[in-house]
């Protein structure tokens, strides 16, 4: 039981849990490549950027409760679950015939995305020692890169030579081998706790968490900043999750127990997580639109640009356990803040100096190198510092805090690369679009600076096995 590997007696699982979150990891990059074939049969122009709206408030707004559920019922059942409401998901999509249906029936996907993350982490947290730990993460950190560079490649020939339809379909055989990997091999027991799960809390949590997500991704889109759709969704967002707090405080067994607000550990890390999901998606969604301008390159060269911070990250996240286990989580997440700084000043400097797709591939893959150091060894410091009772909590937290982060970086990155573009001309100007750009990574370059701060503040957690 010593071995991490595909091969090992843990392999079936670790498969499982590959194809799990390969389910995840693919279905952003395939879908936006079929975008405009499903809108040429589907209609519905206006509409498209809820395909991912919905499912990443179905997604973000249920991890806790999902989360909360792995600790009571057992990893196991709320894995079938999430992989379940996501098959179901896929093939309602294939069968859609509008615009609207289809966005309906993303929001069952991310149901299910909602809890496979975090319960997926959480299982390699149960079957590997702090010591493996690192490996197996590695293994599942390769799931992100191979989704980066198969997902565009799959959609492009689906919606090319097949159907669009086909992306969706894909994902029932994917699915049903892991759940078949799962109820074969993971066997860990598991005590079911007894107490009830706080309704009230749930809905006032997830109600809260909607608000807030649609008033971060519709906000400067649908609406301006300032206005009453912003006001009301923030505020609502504002009452429904202080409402929450004061339920949690006379709930018998909280959503969000008080000892993780305690948790320095806990605390600290999901702070890490904010940052990690901030650098991630803030790149991923400018880049592109910054070397097409730039330098005139097709769509498809624009985007392997990018997916070299995806190269960078499982290469990083291998060596990862080498170097906490000689100098300690935080200072292996110090390490990674540090390199990733040095990528986003890498990436401003080319992009004001030379403007490339070599030099910003460059750039992508110093900060992947930097954020494989910090996203896992956060994680596990997290997971290490409490029992196995109390781990789901905590790693739901930890995807939380990431997609949150996603949300909220990607909003403020690009209200300030708007506001850039405006003032220098345009969309239509390449001088303007660089001024963004360069906009982008000097905020990305002060995200990894706080992300060293509050990877400094990480307590020490001892690594025992």
């Amino acid at each position: 039981m010593n071995d991490v590997g595909l091969r090992s007696e843990r392999g079936p699982i670790l498969l499982a849990l590959m194809l799990a979150i390969f389910l995840i990891a693919i279905d952003t990059t395939i879908l936006s490549t079929a975008v405009p074939t499903i809108v040429a049969e589907l209609g519905g122009f206006d509409q498209y950027p809820w395909l991912f709206s919905v499912y990443l408030l179905a997604q973000v707004a249920t991890v806790p409760v999902y989360a909360k559920l792995a600790d009571r019922i057992g990893r196991r059942s709320v894995m079938f679950v999430g992989i379940g409401l996501f098959v179901l998901g896929s093939v309602l999509s294939a069968l859609a015939w509008s615009m609207g249906s289809l966005i309906a029936f993303r929001a069952v996907q991310g149901l299910g995305a909602g809890a496979i993350i975090p319960t997926a982490l959480t299982v390699a947290g149960d079957i590997y020692t702090v010591r493996e730990r690192a490996r197996a993460q590695a293994y599942i950190a390769s799931v992100w890169a191979l989704s980066s560079v198969i997902g565009p490649t799959l959609g492009g020939l689906f919606s090319q030579f097949l159907s669009w339809r086909g992306i969706f379909w894909v994902n029932v055989p994917l699915g049903a081998i892991a759940l078949v990997l799962f109820w074969r091999h993971y066997r860990v027991p598991f005590e079911r706790q007894p107490q009830r799960i706080d309704i009230g809390g749930a809905i006032l949590l997830t109600s809260g968490l909607v608000l807030l997500v649609l008033g971060v991704l519709e906000g400067g889109q649908a609406w301006p900043w300032v206005s009453w759709p912003s006001a009301l969704l923030f505020g609502g967002s504002l009452l429904l999750l202080l409402a929450f707090a004061l339920v949690e405080r006379r709930a018998h067994d909280p959503i969000i127990e008080p000892w993780l607000v305690r948790s320095r550990v806990v605390v600290a890390t999901a702070f890490v997580s904010l940052g990690v999901g901030a650098v991630l998606l803030g790149l991923t969604s400018f880049v592109p639109t910054f070397i097409e301008s730039a330098t005139g390159v097709v769509p498809v060269v624009a985007g392997l640009t990018v997916a070299a911070l995806t190269l960078g990250w499982p290469l990083s996240a291998a060596l990862a356990g080498r170097f906490y286990l000689r100098i300690g989580f935080r200072a292996t997440a110090m390490v990674g803040s540090s390199v990733a700084t040095v990528g986003a000043l890498f990436l401003t400097t080319t992009a004001v100096l030379v403007p490339s797709v070599g030099w910003t591939a460059a750039g992508c893959f110093i900060v992947g190198l930097g954020m494989g150091l910090v996203a896992n060894p956060a994680l596990i410091a997290a997971q290490s510092s409490v029992t196995q009772e109390k781990r789901g909590v905590v790693s739901g937290t930890n995807v939380l805090a990431r997609s949150i982060g996603s949300s909220v970086g990607v909003a403020i990155y690009g209200a300030v690369a708007t506001s850039v573009i405006a003032a220098g001309g345009g969309a239509d100007s390449p001088a303007a679009v660089q001024a963004g750009a360069v906009a982008v990574f000097v905020g990305v370059a002060v995200t990894t600076a706080v992300l060293l701060i509050a990877s400094a503040v990480i307590p020490h957690v001892p690594i025992d096995d």
